[in-house]
């Protein structure tokens, strides 16, 4: 059986882990490959990235070798903007563009200049803490053990960082199509979402679940329900042809 292979970017302050355990709920035709970013999980020993395209552009030179069509990207928050580099990265090596591409949770960007406003200058502990209590994605607990926060701060300042010097460029679009998923109560707004359409001239759409910036995990059946229905279709389409190339 000929796999499609979906590659998963974490979101900030996370490892690509945060995804193993959407393997043992795909199916068979659906290989996972969690992408491990440097400075966390089995790369904590790598220096941590605040260049968006320059991490890209690393990732895809790393994946290049052994990438094999069809693929498809999906990123949540921070992923879903590293996800859409990493497409344009791999296309300027000379690989295939995905099959699909999966914006998870964030603004488009093009639209990003009220949604990361004061992300692009380095904070504080207390601030980054705060910024964690607002979106309702660790516990108390977590967020009182120091130790835990030495180990996971550092980090999620660089990804912020990541976000926020973040500046789109006016190049080509992307061919795939476009599948955007959010939060009926996260702060990506319908504009911002729908603000993704700018990054393809192939097909798009908005899935909108219930809950706040970590749907993801919160409506875990759901997404990964839309990740399948939406791959299906293009596994269909392409996969004889694309897989040709490969």
């Amino acid at each position: 059986m000929t796999q499609l292979n979906l590659l998963c970017l974490p979101y900030s302050g996370a490892s690509a882990m945060v995804y193993s355990r959407w393997r043992r709920k795909l199916p068979q035709w659906l290989h996972l490959t969690p992408v491990e970013l440097p400075g966390r999980g089995a790369r904590y020993t790598e220096p941590l990235h605040t260049d968006m395209r320059v991490l890209a552009m690393q990732l895809a030179r790393e994946i290049q070798s052994t990438l094999r069509a069809p693929y498809a990207l999906f990123g949540h928050s921070l992923g879903a903007l590293l996800a859409c580099e990493l497409a344009h990265a791999l296309r300027a090596l000379g690989c295939p563009e995905p099959v699909a591409l999966f914006a998870s949770g964030t603004a488009a960007p093009t639209l990003r200049s009220e949604y990361d406003r004061g992300f692009a200058e380095a904070k504080t502990d207390q601030q980054l803490i705060e910024q964690l209590r607002t979106l309702n994605g660790t516990s108390e607990e977590v967020l009182a053990n120091q130790e835990l926060m030495s180990l996971t701060l550092p980090i999620l300042r660089a990804d912020f960082l990541l976000c926020g010097r973040f500046r789109p460029l006016q190049r080509p679009l992307l061919n795939c199509p476009v599948h955007v998923l959010g939060g009926t109560t996260d702060r990506a707004t319908t504009e911002q979402l729908i603000g993704w359409s700018q990054e393809t001239c192939g097909s798009f759409s908005v899935d909108m679940l219930a809950g706040g910036h970590f749907f993801i995990h919160e409506q875990e059946t759901k997404v990964l329900s839309l990740i399948k229905g939406h791959l299906e279709v293009h596994r269909r389409r392409h996969l004889q042809p694309v897989a040709a190339l490969s």
